[in-house]
């Protein structure tokens, strides 16, 4: 039974009209020299060859569940079915989820599986299916989705993604995700680089949230305060304001929507790949916390998970 009875996804609608197909040929040809991201390694996955992110053909997965330490509009009375990627194009040296990120906790699945899975969440009650990290593997997500369909998946798609998504791939995904999740993590190249290897990461993340909001709109919800469409932006707090909490607000105030539905997250703790002594070898101070939230009020953003 869908989790949400009279209301049709768009990737639902996009079967309907026979487009889908086209769209799956797409991403997998993007495989062969792959572009997914903007790192653009040209790597041929579809022969076994590996980029930055590491990732192959077949979709890895680490986990998947009903999750309720999501936001509320995703978590609602009975969980947002998330399914963990492997890897990630992105890397950062904090990431809080790092072994699976960086190592390689999972194991590769067929695309029927993947298909099962999604039905499966559903068939528990989950108002979505989110997938979290899944700019590298955005192929094998649409090359399993006809067979969910054929299944009776009706509840919306999540895109959780780092936000280091290329214009080509999100434009393919036009359609497919009514709910886009992007994190955006730094404002500067400089931090961005250090910690990401990414500078261009500030230019890319702008652009990646504006084709998300032109294609979905501001976050919409039902009358249970369950999320249906539109875009949630997260922003993950840093010690010593590394990530630029004022500058990504005031972005997301001025050139998305005042009406941008964002999540300033305080849970950052040091792990992984970060050097003692380092800006962030220690957790945020609750003034840093209380700090970026008066900065994005101050900057026009209030409807503040």
């Amino acid at each position: 039974m869908p989790a949400l009875p009279h209301f049709e996804p768009a990737y639902i609608r996009s079967h309907r009209r026979g487009i889908l197909p086209n769209k799956i040929a797409h991403a997998v040809a993007m495989l062969e020299n792959c572009t997914l991201c903007p790192r653009n390694c040209g790597a041929n996955r579809t022969r076994g060859e590996k980029g930055f992110c590491r990732a192959g053909y077949l979709p890895k997965m680490a986990s998947f569940s009903p999750h309720f330490g999501e936001e509320k509009p995703l978590v609602g009375l009975h969980g947002s079915g998330t399914i963990f990627f492997t890897h990630c194009n992105l890397g950062c040296r904090f990431c809080q989820n790092y072994r699976i990120s960086h190592l390689d906790e999972g194991e590769e699945i067929p695309f029927s599986r993947l298909s099962r899975i999604m039905t499966g969440l559903q068939t528990l009650g989950c108002h979505n299916i989110n997938f979290v990290s899944p700019t590298h593997f955005a192929p094998q997500i649409l090359k399993a989705l006809p067979e969910a369909i054929e299944k009776g998946l009706s509840v919306p798609l999540v895109y959780n993604t780092g936000g280091y998504d290329s214009e080509e791939t999100l434009r393919l995904l036009d359609g497919i995700f009514d709910i886009y999740m992007p994190d955006m993590k730094f404002s500067t190249k400089e931090a961005a680089g250090k910690w990401a290897g990414a500078p261009d990461y500030p230019e890319k993340v702008k652009t990646a949230v504006k084709i998300m909001h032109k294609q979905v709109g501001d976050l919409t919800l039902n009358q249970q305060g369950i999320a249906l469409r539109g875009i949630l932006v997260r922003h993950l707090v840093l010690p010593s304001d590394t990530a630029g909490t004022r500058d990504i607000m005031r972005f997301l105030a001025s050139e998305l929507s005042p009406n941008t539905y964002v999540n300033i997250m305080a849970q950052y703790y040091p792990c992984g790949d970060i050097p003692p002594g380092s800006p962030l070898s220690r957790r945020i101070s609750q003034k840093e916390y209380l700090r970026a939230l008066e900065a994005a009020k101050e900057e026009g953003i209030t409807r503040l998970d």
